[in-house]
């Protein structure tokens, strides 16, 4: 069934609403407008655990304007697909750059210039964004103005709740049904095909297969501003994010599929590591203590294999939850 326009009025389309959105709250200093634009009871899940109601994400979006008020956000690709007529689902890649000019979460301005790139996936329902996941390179962020990594990661808190960054066990098959809801049946062939990347080149560690799935001139750019090159380093990226956490599972909670004939074929993923911190030692002294990363990926495809991987997940969320089982006193700012 097709998603009928009022979902996204009075904007032009899916993907030009949440492009305009973002530039109306963020670009425009609307922070009033938020509750124009979230539900009332919208969850937002982010790397530290969720937020809930709209009153608590314009008070940290307050505080981030007031740290960050002149960062300009730039949308690299926006991924949507609908979620029934009423409601779609958008990945959107964006890249963040801008100086601290006011105080903030990790202290006073540093007038040093920050950047990172970012994914928001954001269920829209009824022209409301109902539920989001937040993923972010907040490690870029940190080393971008000047900040130590670890210092910062001990100030952070994460989350108790035990139903951990999601609060939901993981879809059956999430070709049919993610988090955001059943999917349509089209683009089947490409969201079965990076369901099997994920689960047989990640999850089961099968990285033979890596050049089976992607193409000679493979690009994966990744957490702190890392690029990796054709399939022999992919695999090797991928060893080393996996080495800190041997035993790591990875789910894929989420997929979305777009085509257009000046972009190409675009797949936004939702995933999960949850393991064990008893590897290799990435950050710091292990502490064989369990670790969750909520992590988002966006893949290009030509010719039906995979040319460019984009990653985000946010390793300051990692460290803080380290140095968490450690005991490791915040450090004063």
């Amino acid at each position: 069934m097709p998603l009928t326009t009022d979902v996204y009025a009075p904007f032009e389309s899916p993907e030009d609403y949440i492009l305009s959105w973002t530039d109306l709250i963020w670009d425009d200093f609307g922070l009033g407008r938020l509750p124009v634009h979230y539900a009332k009871d919208v969850v937002v899940h982010g790397a530290y655990g969720p937020i809930r109601g709209v009153d608590d994400v314009i008070a940290g979006s307050l505080v981030k304007k007031s740290a960050f008020p002149t960062r300009i956000g730039t949308a690299e690709d926006v991924i949507c697909e609908p979620r029934g007529d009423r409601a779609f689902i958008s990945h959107h890649r964006v890249f963040h750059s801008g100086p601290q000019a006011g105080l903030g979460v990790y202290g006073p301005a540093t007038l040093n210039n920050s950047e990172s790139r970012n994914m928001a996936i954001c269920l829209v329902r009824d022209g409301l964004v109902v539920e989001e996941w937040v993923v972010r390179d907040e490690y870029r962020v940190v080393t971008t103005l000047g900040l130590d990594p670890e210092a910062v990661a001990r100030q952070v808190a994460f989350t108790d709740e035990t139903a951990g960054l999601f609060g939901t066990t993981a879809p059956t098959d999430v070709v049919l049904t993610g988090e955001s809801g059943p999917r349509p049946d089209s683009h089947r062939v490409e969201a079965e095909f990076i369901r099997e990347f994920v689960a047989d080149v990640w999850n089961n560690r099968r990285l033979e297969r890596a050049p089976e799935f992607t193409q000679r001139d493979l690009f994966l750019e990744t957490t702190r501003a890392r690029i990796r090159t054709r399939a022999v380093n992919y695999q090797i990226d991928l060893t080393q994010m996996l080495a800190p956490f041997p035993d790591a599972v990875i789910e894929t909670r989420d997929i979305a599929v777009s085509t257009a004939p000046e972009q190409g074929t675009r797949i936004g993923v939702l995933w999960r590591l949850t393991g064990t911190y008893s590897g290799a030692p990435l950050y710091g002294p292990v502490t064989h203590s369990p670790v969750e990363i909520m992590g988002s990926s966006q893949f290009l495809l030509r010719g039906g294999r995979i040319i460019r991987e984009w990653r985000v997940y946010d390793e300051i969320a990692v460290m803080a939850q380290i140095a968490k089982a450690r005991g490791d006193v915040p450090t004063p700012h």
